[in-house]
């Protein structure tokens, strides 16, 4: 179809009958749980700082003088002039914290997908991917000419069925470790076995689980205690637990010269910042000495959680930050969340395309840094919706 002004015209139209449109709303503050959001102050539970750290002295500090040292821009690619010292010990430090022999710095963690995923698998091979990955790892799997399969979410015996019948040992399993709009974990440690067994690559994005999850924080693969031979290729990003931004990928050492050959997210595009690495090995050192942020955001999750099974509300199952309340449709997902912007809380309704037809949800997020009477508030504006669970919100098999 060819995308005409009139084409487009009715798209948007049609986006914004269906209550899906999107718009991005601007914010006069500081990433903390109160904000300013398009001029009205607001308590917010949609962030991804899960630790509190994006606004933290600490970072701000290792970022200020690291941009007097080194300027602003990286000014090139890693591997032209813009690979800085921050970025290499960033990548040093990353590599400790997760057990693994390398780290590769890339710009975002779309980019780190698409690229360690083009890198490893191609045309004549397959890929097989659960139905609620990310849209960065279904992308990444499109571009890369592999053939793809997308097996039920978390059903080992739906990939080992589809496995056994590909039959093949050029293959790669990729999951989310947390899954972003559900807040479940992936089963990783039965995904490594069938890896194994199959002789195939295992590729875990543990974007939201890196700094949360395991008694050091670094993620599911370290609370599941899988190693770089479990999980050959560990993705993660830092513009969540650790309060920066950009991810990185972590392997053996083989494994990231090999991206640093053929990964094209890499090789062509512009470094991050190196005052960004600087604030991001910060936050990483953070993470690592106050064990007592994640006690506290465990807390928090606890307290949601009690309070919304008091209120009899639609939850998912997860014991992550990420708290789903399912919904339905898309008009009341977007009703719910103008209503709690009346009582000054902003949480987002999340809709299709980013989750399927008719599981639309509220997305309510937590962070270390929210207080007790701030998720008992949030509370008290969600029991005022007067949200019970229904049979229609049953979810269907994935």
């Amino acid at each position: 179809m060819k995308r005409t002004p009139l084409v487009i015209a009715e798209y948007l139209q049609q986006q914004q009958a269906k209550h899906l449109y999107r718009k991005p709303r601007i914010t006069t503050s500081a990433q903390q749980p109160e904000m300013v959001v398009d001029g009205v102050p607001l308590l917010t539970f949609c962030s991804n700082d899960y630790l509190g750290l994006a606004n933290h002295p600490e970072l701000i500090k290792a970022f200020q003088y690291a941009a007097n040292q080194y300027g602003v821009g990286s000014g090139s690619a890693h591997l032209v002039s813009g690979h800085n010292i921050e970025h290499q010990k960033l990548e040093e430090s990353l590599a400790e914290f997760t057990g693994r022999e390398r780290a590769l710095m890339f710009s975002t963690g779309y980019m780190a997908n698409v690229g360690a995923i083009a890198a490893f698998a191609g045309k004549g091979e397959t890929i097989y991917q659960d139905r609620l990955n990310h849209a960065s790892l279904i992308d990444g799997g499109r571009l890369s000419d592999a053939k793809m399969w997308r097996y039920h979410h978390n059903d080992m015996q739906d990939l080992a069925r589809r496995m056994n019948k590909g039959g093949d040992d050029c293959s790669m399993i990729i999951t989310d470790g947390v899954f972003s709009m559900d807040g479940d974990c992936a089963d990783a440690a039965a995904l490594a076995r069938l890896a194994k067994q199959h002789k195939s690559w295992l590729m875990v994005d543990d974007a939201h689980g890196f700094g949360c999850l395991g008694k050091q924080g670094g993620g599911l693969v370290e609370a599941l205690g899988l190693s770089s031979d479990d999980v050959p290729l560990l993705m993660a990003t830092l513009g969540k637990a650790v309060g920066s931004s950009g991810a990185f990928v972590a392997g053996d050492h083989d494994v990231i010269e090999y991206l640093i050959q053929s990964a094209r997210s890499y090789i062509f595009t512009t470094a991050i910042p190196p005052a960004v690495a600087a604030a991001s090995r910060k936050g990483l050192e953070l993470i690592q000495t106050e064990s007592w942020r994640r006690e506290k955001l465990a807390k928090n999750i606890q307290q949601f959680k009690q309070g919304a099974a008091g209120l009899g509300l639609p939850m998912m199952s997860s014991d992550t930050a990420i708290q789903p309340i399912m919904v339905g449709s898309s008009d009341v997902a977007m009703r719910y969340s103008q209503q709690l912007l009346t009582h000054g809380i902003l949480v987002t309704a999340i809709r299709p395309p980013t989750v399927p037809n008719g599981e639309a949800r509220l997305r309510v997020t937590l962070s270390a840094a929210h207080t007790a009477s701030q998720i008992e508030q949030l509370l008290v504006a969600l029991e005022s919706l007067n949200m019970t669970q229904k049979p229609e919100y049953a979810i269907k098999e994935r």
